[in-house]
């Protein structure tokens, strides 16, 4: 044995996605065209540029912030009117700030239980803290790769407290239901006697979907969660709207879970220019996705690969999975390859196993996405597809 084939022996898995990882991202920096440059991808100085563009979103001659004041007051006022509810307060993560929201809601029904998906957020990303942490009852409504239907929660075996909706679901494909599912889901949890939580983390682009405003549809909800980063682009954080009472509450229990930090403005003004500048531009990215994902099927389709699928087939919000009937290993090596040799990343996330031979990546469309027409997908996609490997196709 060689020492280089020694050597190659004793690198791990976690070094060999270490490596992709780094491979991947510098290609992603260094590519011509992407569907969506992330602020987490940019360098600290880069970051630091996006304070700048809140000049002329608010003051920023006036004293910053202290222990919530200041800009975040302002912030918090800002989500309140945009979803329509009494008040909105300020979380450093969305994890702290739905514990805290569901367990004020325990507090007032007396049942522990929260009703949700087995794919939620809190079930599948959070070490189980619900029930570690803020002695909740998660209780899982379906396993399915839809939101839970109304009949769904209507006959549930058990009584539950809270009824908690990730929209959109994130791991199922970052699906919706259609309007008419939503709002009987929330009567048939209303006659329960239950309250309704939003995990809202990605509600500002679920609007072209359901045809109708934010305050619409906040407004079918007792509360709901919202998040700053992961559409708007800011630096973190979250926000909990709903009735100023629980609001209050909130703030008190934010403080105990260590949530109350001496300053924020930074990632504060970095979400009001995310409110400013990406809010109003979501629509668009939603729209120019549909584009996007048609011409990935007809890509493929054209490729001759015997199975590939766009999950939506018709995307609800600028996000959505595709899936490939490959090993996750083959499509992340061929995916930064092609990255690397073209300039060009059509798949820049990574791939996970999605089944027996399957594997699945996500596509965001953002602003960089809207330069791509439907030819270049296509054109993408057979530079993409030329690289696998012939005995696999």
């Amino acid at each position: 044995m060689t020492d280089t084939a020694e050597h190659d022996d004793q690198v791990t898995d976690e070094d060999r996605g270490a490596r992709l990882r780094e491979r991947r991202l510098a290609a992603h920096r260094a590519a011509r065209r992407v569907f969506a440059r992330f602020g987490f991808h940019r360098t600290l100085r880069e970051r630091l540029a996006v304070l700048a563009e809140a000049e002329g979103v608010h003051d920023l001659d006036e004293l910053s912030d202290v222990y919530g004041d200041g800009v975040v007051e302002v912030l918090e006022t800002k989500v309140a009117g945009l979803l329509g509810t009494e008040a909105a307060v300020f979380f450093p993560t969305g994890t702290m700030a739905q514990q805290v929201a569901l367990r004020c809601w325990a507090g007032r029904t007396g049942n522990p239980a929260v009703a949700l998906h087995a794919l939620s957020h809190p079930e599948v990303h959070e070490r189980n803290a619900f029930s570690e942490v803020a002695g909740l009852r998660p209780v899982r409504l379906t396993g399915e790769p839809r939101l839970p239907t109304a009949a769904e929660v209507r006959d549930f075996g058990e009584p539950f407290g809270a009824l908690m909706l990730e929209l959109p679901l994130r791991d199922a494909g970052f699906v919706l239901p259609t309007w008419e599912e939503l709002t009987e889901v929330v009567e048939a949890a209303r006659e329960r006697d239950a309250v309704v939580h939003f995990d809202g983390a990605r509600l500002w682009e679920s609007t072209v979907h359901f045809g109708r405003p934010l305050e619409e549809i906040a407004g079918l909800a007792d509360s709901v969660y919202v998040s700053f980063y992961k559409s708007l682009e800011a630096f973190g954080g979250a926000a909990l709207a709903g009735p100023k009472e629980l609001v209050e509450e909130a703030r008190a229990w934010r403080h105990r879970y260590g949530g109350m930090v001496f300053q924020q403005f930074p990632t504060a003004l970095s979400a009001l220019v995310g409110l400013e500048r990406q809010l109003p531009r979501l629509p668009e990215y939603v729209a120019h996705a549909r584009v996007v994902a048609a011409a990935l099927r007809e890509g493929f389709a054209a490729a001759g690969v015997p199975w590939a699928r766009v999950h939506p087939e018709v995307p609800h919000t600028h996000d959505f999975q595709v899936w490939l009937p490959y090993e996750p290993e083959v499509l992340a090596e061929v995916a930064v390859r092609t990255a690397e040799e073209t300039g060009v990343v059509l798949f820049g996330g990574a791939w996970d196993r999605g089944g027996p031979g399957l594997a699945l990546t996500e596509v965001h469309v953002r602003a960089d996405g809207l330069e791509w027409t439907a030819e270049d997908v296509k054109a993408a996609v057979a530079e993409f597809t030329a690289r696998l490997p012939e005995q696999v196709r």
